[in-house]
């Protein structure tokens, strides 16, 4: 074992791992835009979430082992966390509309997807400001992201609403219910990566 271990580049790990959750986003968008392809596109979003767990170890394993980190080591471990937490909440509501045997998307499903996929393309923007240092355009990529997070909130409250009132199978009102906050939920843990950046900036700033 090395005296003086080389230095590691958390920052490049972090941008693997919000690009492979950026195609996977993009991916979420194709699949409810090309339903007839559902069950391989599904395979694919599974390896996304594999991907996202190796990266998500790599990181941790990396973090056990260097003393001298960009960022505290509380914020490399919580952004790992909660990128890994996002990718598994899509997968998860992928999953479940598959044991679900769901025919086609709603609208409602689709809008929310598109807004998951715009954060997370702006989660990236903000990482790659924050490794520049360019602290004032991280917090406006994070206040973007807290736009998006209210605006899938909303969407998700309107399609409850939608669903219960104009449905009368409860099956069919549970199944869509669980999807929904799924997504919502991954919405959320999205959000919760913004403010943790939005955090190291007011340490380093």
């Amino acid at each position: 074992m090395a005296l003086f271990p080389k230095s590691i580049d958390f920052f490049e790990q972090f941008d693997r791992a919000l690009e492979n959750l950026s195609r996977a986003a993009n991916l979420l968008v194709d699949t409810f835009n090309n339903f007839d392809h559902f069950e391989k596109k599904a395979k694919a979003m599974y390896e996304f979430e594999q991907e996202g767990d190796m990266l998500t170890h790599d990181i941790m394993k990396d973090l056990n082992k260097t003393f001298l980190t960009p960022i505290d080591r509380e914020d490399i471990h919580a952004l790992a966390s909660r990128i890994d937490d996002v990718l598994d909440l899509i997968w998860a509501a992928v999953d479940r509309m598959a044991v679900y045997k769901i025919d086609k998307p709603t609208p409602e499903v689709i809008s929310i997807a598109e807004d998951l996929q715009m954060t997370a393309d702006v989660l990236k923007k903000a990482l790659r400001e924050l490794r520049a240092k360019q602290y004032s355009h991280v917090q406006e990529h994070c206040i973007e992201v807290n736009r998006l997070e209210n605006r899938i909130d909303r969407k998700y409250r309107d399609a409850l609403g939608r669903l219960v009132n104009n449905n009368t199978d409860p099956i069919y009102i549970i199944k869509w219910k669980d999807i929904y906050q799924l997504f919502e939920d991954a919405s959320d843990r999205a959000e919760d990566i913004a403010n943790i950046l939005e955090g190291i900036v007011l340490k380093h700033a």
